[in-house]
């Protein structure tokens, strides 16, 4: 089993910054790709950036340019920096971690972002 804990929600004005960091703990070793997710009341949860084990990344087109996910292995812990923050990055955002085998999905607690006009 892995856990996931997650911090660095908040609230935030338009423009600002956030950095998220997402902890992880246990069978570390069997974790390929984390990421985080968003979801909205009401509406699915997307990917917003994910990172793979040799530090391939990939993004959502509506955070390109604005989000840097990063990863330190020693620490097991993955980061989300959030610059230029608009009110539709509301949401909460849900760390995940997908083993190498495909068949894990493991979450965190999900961390609340507010980004006020």
């Amino acid at each position: 089993q892995v856990q996931l804990v997650e911090s660095g929600g908040g609230l935030v004005q338009a423009g600002g910054s956030l950095r998220l960091s997402c902890a992880a703990s246990g069978k570390i070793s069997s974790i390929n790709r984390m990421g985080w997710y968003r979801q909205v009341p009401g509406k699915q949860r997307d990917l917003v950036a994910s990172i793979g084990n040799s530090g391939s990344t990939d993004y959502a087109d509506s955070v390109k340019g604005r989000f840097t996910i990063s990863r330190d292995n020693a620490k097991n812990t993955v980061y989300l920096q959030m610059n230029s923050l608009k009110p539709e990055d509301t949401a909460v955002y849900y760390c995940y971690g997908g083993t190498w085998d495909g068949r894990g999905l493991y979450w965190g607690q999900g961390t609340q972002v507010t980004v006020s006009s």
